[in-house]
């Protein structure tokens, strides 16, 4: 069985990822398991938080739009999946990769493009990160004699 937090963080790579992506991910894996749908792709809204200086006191920033599945493959396993939008194949191709990530079978070639798409993920948020860095200005204030 995997532990708790390699799956939050394979769950967050799949939020992150696209359609494309994720259905990419599951073709290398061969073909789609049977499964049974749970829980239909359904959309709603979350309230989003946000902390003043990124540490300071929360506020509610805003409504987002997030579509839900929940699936369970003939192996038994369940697969949960959350997604920014209203992309329904992609909650339910997401949470199909979520059951399959938990299943007793082979899943090496799954897991490594998994870790491959974080990689990516990563290197993409860096690059984003050094762009702004550099459009960074520094301001202070000039005292004027004494």
């Amino acid at each position: 069985m995997t532990d708790t937090a390699t799956r939050q963080q394979w769950m967050a790579v799949l939020a992150r990822a696209t359609r494309g992506e994720i259905d990419a991910l599951l073709q290398q894996a061969g073909p789609l398991p049977t499964h049974e749908v749970l829980k239909a792709p359904e959309t709603g809204t979350v309230m989003v938080e946000g902390r003043a200086g990124g540490a300071g006191r929360r506020f509610n920033l805003g409504e987002a739009t997030v579509t839900r599945c929940v699936v369970r493959l003939d192996s038994g396993a369940m697969g949960f999946s959350y997604a920014l939008g209203r992309d329904g194949r992609k909650a339910r191709l997401a949470a199909i990769t979520d059951a399959l990530l938990q299943s007793e079978i082979e899943t090496g070639p799954l897991r490594r493009g998994v870790f491959a798409l974080a990689q990516q993920q990563q290197a993409a948020r860096e690059l984003a990160s050094r762009k702004a860095a550099a459009t960074k200005v520094d301001f202070f204030t000039l005292v004027r004699g004494g």
